[in-house]
């Protein structure tokens, strides 16, 4: 596994850089050597922020965690995208390498969740006028929603935007591969 560290407002450690080394570790387990796991390291005023990257075949596995210390908030990452891989195992099993997901997953913790079924509760149709990002964001705001979708006026796609944990907004712009 390929792994990229980054700093912003900072210059990661090298104890920083060997812990992420080594956590990733139970990570790269699951994946083949092409996957890329990307970790940008931020300081802010009251606390630090990482964030967790792992991309592979298509599939991408994200997590951000803050905490008083780098290496507790990797820690968490680390076990949210462990998470991740665990929640989505019947996906992830197809895509990945054709070796014994259970077991690692066993090795991994010891009390697997049960798999979780999902269940479309509504349908809504919904009418794309096109509109401007910002525009889309004033509507959101206005139902109260965390997302939005509609067609973008100036490209005339599909778009999403949504609304950010740091409270700024994201726009989702679709990409054919």
């Amino acid at each position: 596994m390929k792994i990229i560290i980054n700093g912003r407002k900072c210059t990661p450690r090298d104890s920083f850089k060997e812990h992420a080394e080594k956590k990733l570790a139970k990570v790269a387990k699951f994946f083949d050597d092409d996957a890329e796991a990307k970790i940008t390291a931020t300081v802010e005023k009251s606390c630090q922020i990482v964030e967790v990257t792992v991309a592979t075949r298509g599939m991408y596995f994200r997590s951000e965690e803050s905490a008083p210390n780098m290496n507790e908030a990797l820690d968490t990452c680390i076990d949210s995208i462990i998470r991740q891989i665990r929640r989505n195992k019947t996906r992830v099993e197809k895509r990945l390498r054709t070796g014994n997901l259970d077991s690692i997953i066993a090795e991994t913790e010891s009390a697997v969740d049960e798999e979780e079924t999902f269940e479309v509760l509504r349908t809504k149709s919904v009418v794309l006028k096109p509109e401007s990002v910002e525009e889309a964001i004033l509507q959101m705001n206005l139902l109260g929603h965390m997302f939005y979708m509609f067609r973008n006026a100036e490209t005339a796609e599909i778009n999403v935007v949504y609304k950010r944990k740091d409270g700024g907004y994201g726009v989702l712009v679709p990409e054919i591969e």
